[in-house]
């Protein structure tokens, strides 16, 4: 007689949630370091990556906290929020994107590599935290 194991359904909801988080919200440098070739500066508050993607290329699903985009050339980019559908962006060299915190994908849709440089605005409340966790240390009893 065979025995089937059944996984409890915590198990099946912790897989799934596991899985989301390898399919989205990766951090772009790690997803696509040869798109996003360079971090020019990272601090506390912004990290500032180089970025450069070439015809035809395509960067996996990945995640941003609220960012702006610099164009140092023209792009034509073809952009999927999660649950969404595909827009295309046509961006000229000089325009400045702000854009809200994202889980997307993107594609190249041009004749040329697109060349940008993004901002990463770093969450308020990670700053809070370590000024918290420096006050406790620096507590003196």
């Amino acid at each position: 007689m065979k025995t089937i194991k059944l996984f409890p359904k915590t198990q099946i909801i912790g897989m799934f949630l596991m899985m989301s988080a390898i399919m989205y919200g990766q951090d772009p440098v790690k997803v696509a370091p040869d798109v996003y070739k360079k971090i020019l500066l990272e601090n506390d508050a912004v990290r500032v990556i180089e970025l450069e993607i070439t015809a035809g290329q395509t960067i996996p699903w990945h995640s941003h906290p609220d960012h702006t985009a610099y164009a140092l050339t023209d792009a034509k980019i073809e952009i999927t929020d999660k649950g969404k559908p595909a827009v295309v962006a046509d961006i000229k060299a000089g325009e400045v994107l702000f854009i809200p915190k994202v889980t997307h994908m993107a594609k190249n849709i041009g004749t040329s590599s697109a060349k940008l440089i993004v901002t990463e605005i770093k969450p308020k409340m990670a700053k809070k935290m370590m000024t918290k966790t420096d006050d406790k240390h620096n507590h003196k009893h």
